[in-house]
């Protein structure tokens, strides 16, 4: 199968504003009257716990009911819940040259605090947000508020707390400081303890639908093509941030020249298997992770389409002969293996620091081992 030529665009660097600065949100409307809801009734929960996929808009919410929130102080205190029931606000956007809007844009808002990764002494980025990050919270919630509203606290996200941190937090949502919301952002709520689920209200966000994904995209990177603005979305399962990463990482480039390589199974065409190899394993830190994730999504949505009979909507046309081919080899059984004892050996060699060039050929020879 001959692969076509394309032209490769260098995409800008950052295509994604912080979501503190990010006034828009589209595709969640629902979320964000159930936050203004929750505000009208005068019985805000203090904890909410945002989840879904990453990148779909979770942390933009979270900056944006925020913003809402410290500009209450600037309302007339007369639109409550006992005072003329129509001035109640029925939006959360309080426009971009709202005083509050550009603190909190300049991370200048002193009561707004906002956990995340961050470097460590040595400037290396962090794995996981520390306890000491966390008495931060402590802390902050014990003081009287700089300008006598509302006082937030971001967490982004809550499974990349370690256990101690995780603990610190839980003391703080057992006996919450008055007139202060904590924002719980998660993209793995099964990865964080049951009793911290236990004291947050509850708001999934649920991942974009394509068109919107195309849309966002096309606005960000103009310079990107229907066809790749499409297959983006696909790759990206309605997270807008992912299909960006993708973008600038190359991944829909390695994608696809990962499917022409596999449309040579059941005997791997080893020139292009070392050729990609050696790609995924160059000095580019993101090449092997973006490569190897890509790899194995598609192995999973292959899994999957075994297992329920149905075929995926394909990113790449060659995708349809490949998958068609490989499903009728084997049962769900053997393809799950497969794709655990990949999950496995990526894993693996994230943690070891092992040859990258030699977990890529070794882990697409099991595909092969599996289909000869």
């Amino acid at each position: 199968m001959a692969k076509a030529t394309r032209k490769k665009i260098q995409p800008e660097p950052d295509l994604i504003d912080h979501p503190r600065s990010t006034q828009d949100l589209i595709g969640h409307t629902q979320a964000e009257e159930t936050l203004l809801r929750g505000f009208n009734s005068g019985k805000l929960p203090h904890a909410w716990m945002l989840t879904g996929p990453k990148g779909i808009g979770k942390a933009t919410l979270a900056y944006r009911f925020s913003r809402f929130l410290m500009n209450q102080i600037n309302e007339d205190e007369s639109n409550s819940l006992f005072g003329d029931s129509s001035a109640l606000p029925t939006t959360l956007d309080i426009g971009a040259d709202n005083p509050v809007s550009k603190r909190i844009a300049a991370s200048a808002h002193g009561d707004l605090v906002t956990l995340e990764l961050s470097p460590d002494e040595k400037g290396k980025m962090r794995t996981t947000i520390p306890v000491d990050e966390v008495r931060k919270i402590v802390n902050f919630s014990h003081k009287t508020s700089i300008e006598g509203g509302w006082r937030i606290v971001i967490v982004d996200a809550v499974e990349e707390m370690n256990a101690n941190a995780a603990n610190a937090l839980l003391k703080v949502l057992e006996e919450p400081p008055e007139k202060t919301v904590l924002l719980l952002i998660s993209h793995l709520p099964g990865q964080i303890l049951q009793t911290i689920h236990s004291r947050c209200c509850h708001l999934p966000l649920a991942p974009l639908q394509e068109d919107t994904v195309i849309s966002l995209l096309k606005n960000k990177a103009p310079e990107l093509s229907d066809e790749d603005a499409v297959q983006l979305a696909k790759l990206s399962e309605g997270s807008v941030g992912k299909a960006l990463d993708l973008w600038k990482s190359g991944g829909l480039d390695l994608y696809r020249e990962m499917i022409f390589l596999l449309s040579t199974l059941p005997n791997l065409d080893m020139v292009k298997l070392y050729a990609f190899a050696d790609k995924l394993s160059s000095a580019d830190p993101l090449a092997f992770k973006t490569g190897m994730e890509l790899y194995l999504w598609w192995l999973a949505r292959l899994t999957k389409t075994v297992g329920q009979g149905a075929m995926p909507d394909m990113v790449i046309p060659e995708e349809q002969a490949l998958i068609s081919a490989l499903i009728e080899r084997h049962g769900l059984a053997q393809w799950l293996g497969l794709w655990e004892k990949c999950s496995k050996n990526y894993a693996r060699a994230t943690r070891a620091n092992l040859d990258k060039k030699q977990v890529v050929v070794t882990t697409l020879t099991e595909l092969q081992n599996l289909t000869a």
